[in-house]
C-alpha cells in the first residue's frame, strides 16, 4: 500500500476572512514598524553600497577560507568578506580568492600600508600567496549602486502591476502589488532590526521574492476568476474563500519544499550566502501569508465586476459554506 504524506487535506473549508481585520491590521502595523526602523536604524550596507577595497589573491596551493579569515581577524579592519573563486579555466596549481574589506568611517579605501599588512597576515597562512589585483569602490559608485537597486525594485513592481492589470482587472493588480510591497518592506524591516548585511545579493533576493510572491498570488487570482464565472450567484467573499481553499494545498506544498531547501542552505551554505538565503526564506514565508491575507482582502474591499444575469445555482458546491 502506497503511503502519501498530506500536509493539507484534499478538501478544506477554512474561512480566511474570519479574522480579516486582525490579519490586515497586523500587516499594516508590520509595514509601519518596518518603515520606522528603516528611517531610524537604517540598513547595514555591505561593501557594494558602502564602498571599500577588493583584493584578488592567487596561490599555487589550496587554502581554507576560514584560515584567511582568522589571519585577518586581528588587523582591526572593516567588514571582511572572503570567497573562493572557481573557474573551469583554472589549472590545478591556481587557487584564487576574493577578499573584500568594507570602508570604515575614517577611510573610504585602504591605504598602501594597510594593504601591505593584509598581505603580510595572509602570508603567515600561505607564504606563496600574491595579490593579482587591488580595486577600491568609492562612495560615489556606492551611491549609484543604491539608486540602481531602487530602480530595479520599482521597475519590477511596475511591470508586475501592468501585467496583472492586463491579465485580470485593476483591482487584482492593486491587490497583487500591495502584497509584494508588503513583503519587500517587511523584509527590509527585518534586515534593519537585526542589522543583517544588506548588499547586492540581498537585492537579488528581494527581486526573487517579488517573483515568488506574485506567482503564488496569480495562481489564486486565476482560480478566483474561474470561480467568478462558474458560481455567478455566490457572494464574492464565499467565492474568494473557495478559491483560496482550492489552491491551499499547492501554496503550502510549494512553500514547505522551498523552505526546506533554503533552510539547508542557511545552515550549511556558509557566511557568504547567508544574507541572501535568509531573505529568500523569510520571503517565502511572508509571501504565502500575503497571498492569503493581504492581496485577496484588498480585492474584496475594492470589489470585482461580475455578470449576475445568468446565475447557475446548480453549480454551487455543497461542501463549501462560509462560517461566521
Amino acid at each position: 500500500m502506497a503511503f502519501r504524506l498530506k500536509i493539507v487535506p484534499d478538501v478544506t473549508n477554512y474561512n480566511f476572512f474570519r479574522w480579516q481585520s486582525l490579519t490586515f491590521g497586523i500587516s499594516a502595523v508590520a509595514v509601519t514598524i518596518s518603515v520606522v526602523l528603516l528611517l531610524t536604524m537604517g540598513l547595514n550596507f555591505g561593501i557594494d553600497f558602502r564602498g571599500g577595497t577588493t583584493i584578488r589573491t592567487e596561490s599555487p596551493t589550496a587554502f581554507e577560507v576560514s584560515d584567511y579569515r582568522t589571519a585577518l581577524s586581528d588587523l582591526d579592519l572593516g567588514e571582511v568578506s572572503i570567497t573562493e573563486v572557481f573557474d573551469p579555466s583554472f589549472g590545478e596549481n591556481r587557487h584564487v580568492a576574493q577578499v573584500r574589506i568594507g570602508a570604515t568611517e575614517d577611510t573610504q579605501a585602504m591605504t598602501p600600508e594597510q594593504i601591505a599588512s593584509v598581505e603580510a597576515a595572509l602570508k603567515t597562512v600561505d607564504s606563496e600567496i600574491r595579490f593579482a589585483a587591488v580595486e577600491s569602490v568609492g562612495p560615489k559608485v556606492s551611491g549609484e549602486l543604491i539608486r540602481t537597486a531602487i530602480y530595479a525594485v520599482v521597475a519590477a513592481s511596475a511591470g508586475i502591476l501592468l501585467y496583472i492589470w492586463l491579465r485580470f482587472e485593476w483591482q487584482f493588480a492593486v491587490g497583487g502589488v500591495a502584497a509584494i510591497v508588503h513583503d519587500v518592506v517587511v523584509t527590509m524591516g527585518i534586515f534593519s532590526l537585526l542589522q543583517l548585511r544588506f548588499d547586492l545579493s540581498t537585492i537579488a533576493a528581494l527581486l526573487t521574492i517579488l517573483g515568488y510572491s506574485i506567482n503564488d498570488t496569480v495562481v489564486v487570482f486565476d482560480r478566483l476568476r474561474e470561480n467568478l464565472i462558474k458560481f455567478k450567484s455566490m457572494p464574492l467573499i464565499d467565492v474568494m474563500n473557495l478559491s483560496v481553499n482550492e489552491t491551499l494545498s499547492r501554496t503550502v506544498m510549494t512553500a514547505v519544499t522551498t523552505a526546506l531547501a533554503l533552510t539547508a542552505l542557511l545552515v550549511l551554505g556558509g557566511d557568504v550566502i547567508r544574507g541572501f538565503v535568509f531573505a529568500m526564506l523569510w520571503g517565502v514565508l511572508i509571501g504565502a501569508y500575503s497571498t492569503m491575507y493581504v492581496a485577496k482582502n484588498i480585492v474584496l474591499w475594492l470589489g470585482v465586476k461580475r455578470d449576475w444575469s445568468k446565475p447557475d445555482p446548480d453549480a454551487l458546491p455543497d461542501q463549501f459554506t462560509t462560517q461566521p
